[in-house]
């Protein structure tokens, strides 16, 4: 029987799509070996392999910049930021004449200088970053002063990687380079095309001591390079959350030697960025399903992308890209994961009853444009047909064309010539709000003004601006806000709404909430599986006619009890009061670790079950974190913008670049840091990243304040300008 099982193990080990597998044939034909043979035949393929492959792993140190970069998303217990420069890391060598690649995660903290040590050579080399692929998160290192000297390794074509081959994942950075065999981590292939197409998954240790460096088989060739990944965050820390997990990530450098003549046109002064390709547009979201179960349906065009200008409109189903059937949005993300700014791929839509195929040249960002502004706030809760202006801004369009408080804003129109000038009816202020959400500052538009003292109409044309980084003041902004008549049906709407009006009128409350009196004050609340915890805070003059903001308080680590809500309530009972705000504080699990990823939706739970309680305005619904918390406001915030318009963060800093402004998802930002909290520059920088991709700013920094709250409790007065900054989101 021994031998027959050989026999078959041995004609199991011929079949040709990996004829390779021959080498391994004595450990199934010498099954009558001891055991401890077998650990010593294993032992030295092993080694075997990592020999081949230790000439091509290089030891990276970096000097200077900055030691501890945030992250956004932490495992439970995680420290507060990763702490980088201080340790050398590793690189691949990936052409003879000194390039070397590596995780772009070894320099987050954008270090001063770059040493690098080459097996065999006795000399460190200087480096300088020559590129950087920003979709794998990779970055190109030049040494300076080599010349076609280097070894190179050979790279296992994706079509033979295998789930539960084995894997050996490599480092130098506890082994200098006068010793000749790096660290290894032995584990399998545990899943391919992760990451959305464009990693694979090992259960081998990958942590910041190999990334950078190759996950190889048995035979010394390379698999991938090693990276922190996510599916859910961007940048260079992205991941980290998974370190020593069992989970580790590698791009399969058969991908990397495709792009990699483009990262090799790149200088220490002219960096060459790979970007990834981004169709431009945003998908029909749907309550109760998620990514893995909905179609593609387009539900908005961003101006001037790769969608835009091959035609695609809102409604169009995505069917198939490169012949590869799109069921499902995750399909589409699987698909487009790994394309490349520039690449070009071949469409197939269904457009009503017509199946439309086209190309489309995909582009690495979608153009931003700054927020348009009409300069006016409207009443809120208003059922008569058209806009009443509440506010206007001094210097604003509405304000140099003489347009008043109390006049009523009808029609809204663009003129085209030579088509004569015609004018839409407005129903009321979420309309008016999509209609300018995809203008653009330097557009010219007809608007028909009643008057408010007198009746009469007047067509005026107003050219809009950009949104300003002034909140109105305390005695400018009108004491009446509302019309309190928020549960009353529009005048003249429709029986059917358009789908976006519906996504941004105020959710339906559960029924009953009508015929009796709400519950005010501070509240206890659990989830519907009641597996979280969370407590409001509804003001004792709540209305139900009245559309109420909401504001999710994200608690730095450490301040998750009652006690801290409690105070976190009472700071904010005047402004709740004064501006119709309702609070939701949600608490991590993690005491210490505060914030992680999978708790987002839990929050987002939260506040859809008191928008179904209470009367809540979708266009004022805030995140506000302190610390980890505000990193957990700007994850909330840049993820879940169809729920949340607004970002509010007190000492926070983004742990990496922001994500695109989507015209139709607008989302404003108002920034705190004291001038003496160590994040400060970090904070500035945010600002500045925020203001590069058009987005709405507002940057407070608060005299002799440190890692402090904004309490108006000891004399700050930046928490009531945080409110009327809320109170003033829905601007036009």
């Amino acid at each position: 029987m021994r031998k027959q099982l050989s026999l078959l193990f041995f004609c199991f080990a011929w079949r040709p799509w990996h004829l390779g597998s021959l080498i391994f044939c004595p450990l199934v034909i010498l099954s009558s070996a001891r055991a401890d043979d077998l650990d010593e035949l294993q032992e030295k393929t092993i080694k075997a392999a990592v020999r081949k492959i230790a000439p091509c792993v290089v030891q990276i140190e970096t000097q200077g910049g900055t030691e501890l970069v945030a992250t956004g998303q932490r495992m439970p217990f995680a420290p507060a930021g990763i702490r980088l420069g201080t340790g050398p890391t590793t690189g691949l060598i990936v052409h003879a004449d000194g390039y070397v690649i590596s995780s772009a995660f070894n320099f987050a903290n954008k270090p001063q200088s770059i040493l690098v040590a080459v097996p065999g050579h006795k000399e460190r080399y200087v480096a300088e970053i020559i590129a950087n692929d920003q979709t794998r998160m990779l970055t190109l290192l030049k040494l300076i002063g080599v010349n076609g000297k280097l070894p190179l390794p050979v790279a296992v074509p994706k079509s033979e990687m295998r789930i539960g081959q084995t894997a050996l994942a490599i480092g130098r950075t506890l082994t200098g380079p006068d010793r000749p065999m790096p660290s290894v981590s032995v584990g399998i292939i545990s899943a391919l095309h992760r990451i959305w197409g464009k990693a694979i998954q090992t259960d081998a240790k990958v942590s910041p001591t190999n990334y950078g460096g190759p996950l190889i088989d048995l035979y010394g060739r390379v698999l991938g390079v090693l990276v922190p990944a996510s599916p859910r965050a961007e940048g260079e820390t992205a991941g980290f959350e998974w370190y020593d997990s069992g989970i580790g990530f590698a791009i399969p450098l058969e991908d990397i030697n495709r792009v990699l003549p483009k990262m090799l046109q790149g200088t220490a002064k002219e960096v060459v960025t790979l970007k990834r390709g981004l169709l431009g547009v945003t998908l029909q979201q749907k309550q109760g399903q998620d990514e893995y179960s909905m179609p593609a349906i387009i539900a908005t065009v961003s101006p001037a992308s790769a969608a835009e200008k091959r035609g695609l409109k809102p409604g169009d189903t995505i069917k198939e890209i490169d012949g590869k059937s799109i069921d499902s949005q995750a399909q589409l993300r699987q698909v487009l994961g790994p394309k490349y700014d520039g690449e070009t791929i071949t469409l197939k839509i269904q457009r009503g009853q017509k199946e439309i195929q086209l190309d489309v040249k995909l582009e690495g960002a979608v153009a931003s444009y700054p927020q348009p502004f009409l300069g006016i706030l409207p009443m809120r809760d208003d059922p008569e047909p058209g806009v009443e202006v509440r506010y206007v801004y001094p210097n604003s369009p509405a304000d140099k064309v003489g347009i008043r408080a109390g006049d009523r804003i009808m029609k809204i129109g663009r003129e085209v010539p030579p088509a004569p000038l015609r004018l839409q009816p407005i129903a009321g202020r979420d309309q008016l709000m999509d209609m300018l959400e995809t203008a653009v500052p330097g557009l010219e538009l007809s608007f028909e003004i009643k008057r408010g003292e007198n009746k009469k109409t007047e067509t005026l044309k107003i050219t809009l601006a950009e949104v300003p980084d002034t909140v109105p003041t305390k005695t400018q902004l009108p004491e009446k806000a509302s019309a309190k008549k928020a549960l009353t049906r529009p005048k003249g709407a429709n029986p059917v709404r358009p789908q976006r009006d519906q996504e941004n009128a105020h959710p339906p409350r559960k029924q009953g909430a009508d015929d009796k009196k709400a519950e005010t004050g501070f509240l206890k609340r659990t989830t519907a599986a009641a597996d979280h915890t969370y407590w409001i805070y509804v003001p004792e003059n709540y209305d139900p006619n009245i559309a109420h903001a909401v504001l999710v308080w994200l608690h730095p680590p450490g301040k998750n009890k009652e006690k801290d809500f409690d105070n976190f309530w009472q700071s904010w009972q005047f402004p709740c009061e004064d501006y119709h705000i309702i609070l939701i504080c949600p608490a991590a699990e993690s005491e210490r670790g505060g914030w992680t990823q999978s708790e987002s939706e839990f929050v987002q739970e939260a506040v859809r079950t008191v928008s179904e309680n209470y009367t809540v305005d979708r266009r004022r619904i805030i995140a506000h974190g302190m610390d980890q918390g505000g990193e957990m406001a700007f994850a909330l915030g840049f993820r879940s913008r169809g729920l949340f318009r607004g970002v509010a963060t007190t000492g926070a800093a983004l742990p990496s670049n922001p994500r695109d402004k989507v015209a139709t998802q607008p989302l404003s930002f108002f920034l705190i840091v004291g001038d003496k909290d160590p994040l400060r520059d970090a904070v500035k920088e945010t600002k500045a990243k925020l203001l590069e991709k058009k987005y709405p700013v507002i940057y407070r920094e608060i005299p002799n304040l440190g890692r402090q709250y904004i309490d108006g409790r000891l004399g700050i007065d930046t928490l009531e300008e945080l409110a009327r900054w809320i109170d003033s989101l829905d601007r036009l």
